[in-house]
């Protein structure tokens, strides 16, 4: 498999550098707003133009700012100019060259990197003048381009081509949204979530030791679910920091608003959730929100308790929030809770072999034969109620899909057995075939009788 190149697009706030991002990925991958700054971290992805395949990063807007989040901001992209094989420089047409754009441009020369000029916003005849002023650059011939509607991408294209040869690439894509996967080749795909402000930023960056994301004391930094590509213990990891969830009820802000659908999305097609919460303060309703919706996405969950270095009684502690997750949430019943210390970086070493035990049982298969065995067992041990004085009788039990674990038991008159009887046999599949913190599925589906009359 040939090595797939490098391009990161790069300029200054608010030229169109995260919808041609988009563009040329082929999905609505980044947030894209008319306020500048909305892009911090770097997003990654695969991208294609014509039959040139590239790994496209998407960039924040650079600033000279030499302190606060502009700063951190500013690494961030250094970062993808260092580690780019091609770049293409992103300015506004309408507004020309400005100084930023200048200073930006000495900087890209120096690095020695292939660049193409492109000069966004020119649908039409609009930005002329800023495709003229584009030559003072001094990075070649500018191509004007209009990002939101598609226009110049052959003539990207086309400059793109001349720079390296076209390749032929056969590597699973980055984005793909076939939550089922089974092909054990496929990177482990976790998302972790939290409300804001909890350390989640601060946990990737740990756990795949460099500052890959930005952090700092201000909420709400992470806007985009940025995937971060890893390697543990030999098995490709795809990890997705995600935006601070905040109750429904207080999000009235659009970028807010975009930025939880993005998060969402991490949760719908993960693999593992990683849910970080609050020592100090754990499990508030929106713990529990966010963890209701992993479980009933099927989605397998570990519960990180952060600022374990503040906890006294340990032991204690841990005891406590162990009984009172499970009676409040006894849908992932024996979910791992795992404590960890982002200062002191104790318990992160818990981590992954949890998500791989986890991830294990969520995919796990139960032989037929076994099944109705239990079944029968549970049966005799307590039988289901009787309804309008005529019993329910369950006759057959099969698992037809795993990820999660999927159970389907044809019964008599299923429109009669009681959630209650439902939750019992779901908590004994999770006991009998060792099945803790998993979301199972179980379809009662009833058998019609041969001698009714149609």
């Amino acid at each position: 498999m040939s090595r797939v190149p490098s391009l990161a697009i790069l300029g200054r706030p608010n030229v169109g550098k995260s919808t041609l991002f988009n563009r040329l990925a082929g999905k609505q991958l980044a947030i894209v707003d008319d306020r500048p700054g909305v892009t911090r971290d770097r997003k990654e992805a695969r991208g294609t133009i014509g039959d040139l395949t590239f790994r496209l990063i998407d960039t924040a807007g650079y600033e000279d700012e030499k302190h606060g989040i502009e700063a951190r901001m500013r690494a961030q992209t250094e970062a993808a100019l260092a580690e780019a094989d091609f770049i293409i420089f992103l300015i506004d047409g309408r507004e020309g060259v400005t100084a930023l754009d200048e200073r930006f441009a000495a900087i890209v020369r120096k690095a020695g990197k292939p660049v193409i000029l492109a000069v966004n916003k020119c649908e039409g005849r609009r930005g002329e003048e800023g495709v003229a002023e584009a030559w003072s650059l001094g990075l070649g011939e500018p191509i004007p381009v209009s990002a939101a509607h598609g226009e110049g991408i052959s003539d990207l294209y086309t400059r793109l081509a001349e720079l390296c040869e076209p390749e032929i690439d056969v590597a699973v894509d980055p984005d793909a949204e076939d939550g089922d996967r089974d092909d054990e080749t496929a990177p482990l795909r976790i998302a972790v979530v939290g409300r804001p402000n909890v350390g989640k930023s601060t946990l990737v960056n740990a756990l795949i030791g460099q500052d890959r994301l930005i952090t700092g004391p201000e909420a709400g930094l992470t806007r985009d679910a940025i995937a971060v590509e890893w390697e543990w213990e030999g098995r490709q990891v795809r990890l997705h920091d995600t935006a601070g969830l905040r109750k429904r009820g207080k999000v009235d802000d659009r970028l807010e608003k975009m930025s939880n659908a993005d998060s969402i999305r991490a949760i719908d097609f993960a693999e593992v959730v990683l849910l970080l919460v609050d020592a100090e303060r754990p499990f508030e309703k929106q713990d529990l929100i966010i963890a209701d919706r992993v479980a009933n996405e099927g989605r397998g969950l570990v519960v990180l308790i952060s600022k374990w270095d503040l906890v006294q009684d340990k032991q204690a502690k841990l005891a406590e929030l162990r009984e009172e997750f499970e009676r409040l949430l006894p849908q992932v019943k024996g979910a791992p809770l795992v404590p960890v210390s982002g200062l002191t970086e104790r318990g992160l070493d818990r981590i992954m072999p949890a998500v791989a035990a986890l991830h294990a049982n969520w995919s796990a298969n139960v032989k037929t034969r076994d099944l109705n065995d239990w079944l029968a067992e549970m049966i005799q041990r307590h039988p289901p109620p009787a309804v309008d004085g005529r019993r329910v009788k369950p006759r057959y039990i099969a698992q037809t899909k795993a990820r999660p674990p999927t159970f389907v038991m044809m019964t008599s008159r299923a429109a009669q057995l009681p959630e209650s009887y439902k939750r019992y046999l779901v908590n004994g599949l999770r006991e009998a075939f060792d099945l803790p913190g998993v979301p199972i599925r179980l379809i009662v589906k009833g058998q019609k009788n041969p001698y009714a009359k149609s």
